[in-house]
C-alpha cells in the first residue's frame, strides 16, 4: 500500500524506504554486488546497473531521508565531510560564498583550504542577519547555516535569511547544516532552505559506529547536478553502512526526545550551577533567540546538545572532562551514549583562536552529547565531576 501523505514522522521513520523482497523478507537484506545483469547491452534487468552509481540500501535511505526532511530528493555520502564537499563542487569556479562563522571544524576547514583551491571564496560572519546584505556579492552563490551551531548552539532564523537573500538574487542557494537536531526535531526545507545536510554518523544512525552523510532537497534541477558529481566523485557510502543508518533512521524519533527532554534537564541545572558561568542550550527560554526556536523546532525541543563555560578556565575544563563516570571524553555527537569534549582544542582546534574566540569558543568551553542513559544519573555524573573539578 506505501505511506500517506497524512503519516506521521514516526511511521515515515519505520516505513519509508523499507520494501518488502521476493522473498517476503520484512527487512531487506544487504545488497553486497558491485554490478548487475543486464539482459541487453545497456539494457539493465532492474534500475541498478552498477553499485558506484545507485545500490538498493543506498536507495532506500536516501528515500527514508527524503520523507523524512519533507523532500522529494535525497542523496547519501561516504560522510558529512563529502557531503560538504560535493555541494561546494557543484559551485561555479570563481563563486563566493557566505557562511556562518560559528561552524564545525571541518566545514571551517573544507571552505578555507579546499573549496578555495578551486576559485570558491567564503566570507564568514557571526552576525549573519544584519550582515547578510553587505556581503552578498555578484558572484555570491550560497549561504550556509548552521542552527543550532557547533559549538555555542546559535540559533539562525533559516526564513528570514532565505527571503533576505533570495531578494538579493533568487539563485542563491540557501544550505543548512540540521545535524545537531535531525530530521526529527527540524525540517529546513520548511522554512525556505534549498539543500538541507547531515552528518548521519551523528543522530540520523545514532549507535556511533557507522561514518556517513546525507542531503536532501526539493529541486529536481539541483538534485540531478549533485547527484551526477556523487557518482563522478565516487564519495558514498558502503551497502552495509547504508543498511545500519537506515536501521538507525527507525529510532530516529524515540532516541531524539528521549536526549533532548534529559538534555532541558542538564541544562537547567547547569543554569543555576554555582560552577557556571553561561549555559548555551536552544531549549532554555533565556536563549537570545528561543522565538525561533519555538517557530522552527518540534514542540520547541532544544536537542541533545548543549555547551557551557566551566569557572577556572582551561584547566578546569580539562579536570571536569577528564573526571566523568558516564560521559565519555570523545569527539563526535548523537549517538545512545553521552560524549562530552573541549572544542578549544579538540573538535574546533584548527581555527585560529582569535577567529574562535569571536564565535564564543574559549578554551573554557565543554560540549555535551546527552545519549538516552537514566536523567538522573547523568546529572549525579555531572555534579561529581563538578566536585572533582573545584578540588
Amino acid at each position: 500500500m506505501g505511506l500517506l501523505p497524512t503519516d506521521k514522522f514516526a511511521t515515515k521513520a519505520i516505513h519509508a524506504g523499507s520494501h518488502i523482497d521476493v522473498h517476503g523478507s520484512v527487512i531487506e537484506p544487504i545488497s553486497l554486488s558491485t554490478t548487475f545483469k543486464q539482459s541487453a547491452p545497456a539494457q539493465p534487468l532492474g534500475e541498478y546497473e552498477y553499485s558506484r552509481s545507485q545500490n538498493p540500501n543506498r536507495k532506500n535511505l536516501e528515500d527514508a531521508i527524503a520523507s523524512l526532511e519533507n523532500a522529494n530528493y535525497g542523496l547519501a555520502f561516504s560522510s558529512g565531510s563529502a557531503t560538504t564537499a560535493v555541494v561546494l563542487q557543484s559551485l561555479p569556479q570563481g563563486s563566493h560564498a557566505v557562511s556562518i562563522g560559528d561552524v564545525y571544524g571541518g566545514t571551517h576547514r573544507y571552505f578555507t583550504k579546499v573549496a578555495n583551491a578551486h576559485g570558491v571564496e567564503t566570507t564568514f560572519t557571526n552576525n549573519l542577519i544584519e550582515e547578510l546584505p553587505s556581503l552578498v556579492k555578484e558572484n555570491t552563490k550560497l549561504v550556509w547555516i548552521e542552527t543550532p551551531t557547533n559549538p555555542t548552539l546559535k540559533i539562525t532564523d533559516i526564513e528570514l535569511v532565505a527571503k533576505t537573500a533570495k531578494s538579493i538574487n533568487k539563485d542563491i542557494l540557501i544550505v543548512v547544516d540540521n545535524t545537531f537536531l535531525s530530521p526529527y526535531l527540524s525540517n529546513p526545507l520548511n522554512f525556505g532552505a534549498d539543500i538541507v545536510v547531515h552528518s548521519a554518523t551523528k543522530y540520523i544512525n545514532g549507535h556511533s559506529d557507522v561514518v556517513l552523510g546525507v542531503l536532501a532537497t526539493n529541486d529536481k534541477a539541483l538534485y540531478e547536478r549533485l547527484q551526477f558529481l556523487q557518482n563522478a566523485v565516487g564519495a558514498i557510502p558502503s551497502p552495509f553502512d547504508s543498511w545500519l543508518v537506515h536501521r538507525g533512521v527507525k529510532t530516529l524519533h524515540l532516541r531524539v526526545r528521549q536526549a533532548s527532554l534529559s538534555a532541558q534537564k542538564i541544562a537547567e541545572f547547569l543554569s543555576s550551577s554555582e560552577h557556571v558561568s553561561a549555559v548555551n542550550y536552544p531549549g532554555l527560554p533565556s536563549h537570545e533567540n528561543y522565538d525561533v526556536v519555538k517557530k522552527q523546532h518540534r514542540e520547541a525541543l532544544g536537542g541533545g546538545m548543549i555547551s557551557f563555560r566551566i569557572k577556572g578556565g582551561a584547566e578546569a575544563a580539562s579536570k571536569f572532562s577528564s573526571s566523568t563516570r558516564l560521559f565519555t571524553l570523545a569527539e563526535s555527537l548523537g549517538g545512545i551514549e553521552s560524549l562530552l569534549e573541549v572544542p578549544a582544542v579538540m573538535t574546533h582546534g584548527g581555527i585560529p583562536k582569535e577567529q574562535r574566540e569571536a564565535s564564543g569558543v574559549y578554551d573554557d568551553l565543554i560540549r555535551l552529547s546527552i545519549g538516552i542513559e537514566d536523567s538522573d544519573d547523568l546529572l549525579d555524573d555531572i555534579k561529581q565531576a563538578f566536585s572533582t573539578a573545584s578540588n
